[in-house]
């Protein structure tokens, strides 16, 4: 059985023009061949922003590329006719598939709707103004190019806890806009804002947008239709669950335990919720009954800062506060994903040379489940504004070696694991592999030249090891004690494996 890989095939700066479907159908293959296992696809359904929209400005969760609504009938990524082909393609060759899941906003309502609303202050959500006022503001979402194909459901302020635009009416008959948060004054939000969300800003259930309220039992029923529906008109293997710091745990407690049952199947769920404190993700999957995997966002924050200190980071220390080391069953380790790409809202990206030692050590060590980044798979070129107002041409590379990690997860990550984490610049990872499977030793520096001493299983006693990725030319031989030195370049990475796994000496 292949050891579960996950891969993010899209980046935010992806092209427009319907081409992720097609490329996903055409590219399935190789994927499985190389030894990905599950593929994390975008929001596939209309956005505010139409074609041109990333996805997460949820608009109408029922339209899959399948109605001329917000100025097409596709979304960004192609039509449902293309998704259906794509997915099932992908099913067929053993490609599970998960779908992007944003449930904590909507956005590009189609009405305006009178309500009274209080104003909120932003850097203490908790403090919400006793001044209660009258305003218009775009709520009510009919979905007119849908002419309530799937669900007649339709959402208005009372779907609704917060909003960051409205216009109040003037005593000349006219209207004044302001922005900022306004907290919607139905019969389910007297009592403030949701708990169990993150606490940051006093209270985060509110992010952006129309703020979903799942008070509401008329949402959650709505929302748990939803889930159902996608299970049975496509191709389902699980969800990656969007903002779930400002989504209240119970909820999603409640919706996977029912998917879960409706769908007959174990579904593979991982959740966003991007915090760098370890115990505030070890308490969310307590709030959540470990019913989804977290991104190991303090892991990625390592990989981040050593790859740009450089030999100043202390290499023996890489996977301290990471939850891979504390929860690793409930992990999913990333080196790069969509909002820390350059120039992205959580703009933090691991260095191009570093890449390599940080998918090495999520790809061939035993805990978590590692995700591949697209533009580190395949590359990616783009231009955007920085938050200096500069225009940035950016190129991502395609990570050395990357394709040939991904393979060597499947082939020789087997048996135990011993880390050689004794030295600040020089760490080592060695898998023992099985009586069936051969095993591995990768070895890393982030400084010199170096090499590191390791004692190999039982009956590894003098063979002959070459570099799997190439990056050494060595040639090992273990010694009859079954010790081996084995070496590694500067700034570098080895995958050590015996001789007869390497095809071209």
């Amino acid at each position: 059985m292949k050891k579960d890989t996950l891969i993010q095939f899209f980046h935010w700066y992806y092209p427009t023009g319907g081409k992720l479907w097609p490329e996903f159908a055409e590219k399935t293959q190789n994927l499985v061949d190389m030894g990905i296992t599950i593929a994390w696809l975008p929001p596939a359904y209309k956005a505010a922003g139409g074609a041109n929209s990333v996805g997460y400005d949820s608009y109408d969760l029922f339209d899959f590329g399948e109605f001329d609504q917000k100025g097409s009938v596709a979304t960004k990524y192609g039509d449902r006719a293309s998704l259906e082909k794509a997915v099932t393609q992908a099913r067929s060759a053993g490609l599970k598939v998960i779908y992007d899941v944003v449930f904590n906003h909507k956005m590009g309502a189609d009405e305006q709707e009178k309500m009274k609303v209080r104003r909120v202050n932003e850097e203490d959500r908790d403090e919400i103004d006793n001044n209660e006022f009258e305003v218009m503001a775009y709520t009510r979402y009919t979905f007119p190019g849908r002419k309530n194909k799937y669900s007649t459901f339709i959402w208005d302020f009372h779907c609704f806890s917060g909003i960051d635009h409205v216009e109040i009416p003037q005593k000349n008959g006219t209207t004044k806009a302001e922005d900022g948060i306004f907290k919607i004054m139905n019969d389910f939000g007297l009592d403030g804002w949701n708990n169990e969300v993150n606490d940051e800003n006093g209270n985060y259930d509110y992010l952006m947008g129309n703020n979903v309220e799942l008070r509401n039992k008329a949402v959650r029923e709505e929302l748990k239709f939803w889930g159902r529906w996608v299970t049975q008109q496509f191709p389902c293997d699980g969800f990656r669950l969007d903002a779930v710091k400002h989504i209240p745990a119970w909820f999603y407690v409640q919706w996977l335990d029912h998917i879960r049952e409706e769908a007959h199947n174990d579904l593979f769920v991982v959740a966003e919720y991007w915090s760098y404190d370890v115990n505030e993700l070890k308490d969310y999957l307590e709030m959540n009954e470990y019913k989804s995997m977290l991104f190991d966002a303090p892991l990625h924050a390592k990989f981040h800062d050593a790859s740009t200190a450089i030999d100043q980071f202390d290499m023996s220390k890489i996977f301290e506060n990471s939850l891979v080391e504390v929860c690793p069953e409930h992990t999913v380790t990333l080196v790069e994903n969509h909002d820390t790409q350059p120039l992205q809202s959580l703009e933090a990206p691991v260095e191009t040379w570093f890449k390599s030692l940080a998918y090495a050590l999520i790809l061939l060590r035993e805990k978590g489940i590692p995700c591949i980044f697209y533009a580190d798979l395949y590359g990616a070129c783009y231009k955007d504004k920085g938050d200096d107002g500069k225009d940035y041409d950016i190129v991502i590379e395609p990570v050395p070696h990357l394709e040939q990690l991904i393979k060597a997860r499947q082939r020789f990550a087997n048996g135990a694991e011993h880390d050689y984490f004794d030295d600040p610049h020089c760490i080592a990872v060695v898998r023992d592999g099985t009586a069936e499977q051969p095993g591995c030793v990768v070895i890393m520096t982030n400084g010199d030249a170096n090499h590191k001493i390791v004692q190999l299983t039982a009956g590894l006693e003098s063979h002959t090891f070459y570099d799997y990725l190439g990056n050494n030319n060595a040639v090992i031989i273990s010694g009859e004690d079954g010790k081996a030195d084995f070496p590694v370049g500067p700034g570098s990475v080895s995958v050590w494996v015996l001789e007869e796994f390497i095809e071209n000496k």
